[in-house]
């Protein structure tokens, strides 16, 4: 379980097939410390498992499910990306409850800058959308970030400087890929209703 709170960027400094998947190896400065082989990390907000570990590279494997439900299969030498160390119990919860399991891709359709601020709108599926709410919570590329504006099949959020210059979200533009996690607790509320009757399954008649 993550926060959402980015501790740190990394670069891609290695891409190798490893059997169906690949092997992911990052170079982030200290920020492997304190980890140790088998430990989780989101990764622009996926939860992959560190295999091994070099001073301040370390690797992980991505398989294809992986792959195919998130951005990580666009990823070449010299990406930057988003890492988190998984939280632990009794930890501030600055952030919100973040899974590092996917939903969906979400495409930015509209980025407008206001000096150091910027607003940015994203395209996801309908069925994602119906588990957000204005000022609910939602996770982009692994960032906690708070949701400004909720339509059909978009979101929109307002990025902050400090953001901007301390994530990967500082570079995106339109027709960019993300990772995007809806709120956990919205997903449990869905499936109650769901369950209950009160609303109709995404495509069920």
């Amino acid at each position: 379980m993550f926060t959402g709170l980015i501790e740190a960027c990394g670069a891609i400094c290695g891409i190798e097939p490893s059997g169906p998947g690949i092997r992911l190896t990052i170079a982030a400065i200290r920020f492997f410390d304190s980890l140790a082989i088998g430990d989780s990390v989101s990764i622009d907000g996926c939860c992959l498992t560190m295999v091994s570990r070099d001073h301040d590279r370390a690797s992980f494997e991505a398989g294809p499910e992986t792959l195919q439900r998130t951005n990580l299969r666009r990823l070449t030498i010299g990406s930057q990306v988003n890492l988190e160390r998984a939280t632990s119990v009794g930890s501030p919860l600055g952030g919100h409850l973040v899974t590092g399991h996917i939903d969906a891709v979400g495409i930015v359709t509209e980025r407008v800058d206001s000096g150091d601020w910027s607003d940015v709108w994203f395209r996801v599926p309908r069925s994602l959308t119906r588990q957000m709410a204005c000022k609910g919570s939602v996770a982009v590329d692994g960032v906690s970030l708070t949701l400004v504006n909720v339509r059909d099949d978009q979101f929109s959020v307002a990025l902050i400087p400090h953001t901007l210059s301390m994530t990967t979200l500082g570079r995106l533009r339109d027709g960019d890929e993300v990772n995007v996690e809806s709120d956990i607790l919205a997903k449990y509320v869905e499936r109650q209703l769901i369950n209950s009757g009160v609303i109709r399954r995404e495509g069920s008649n």
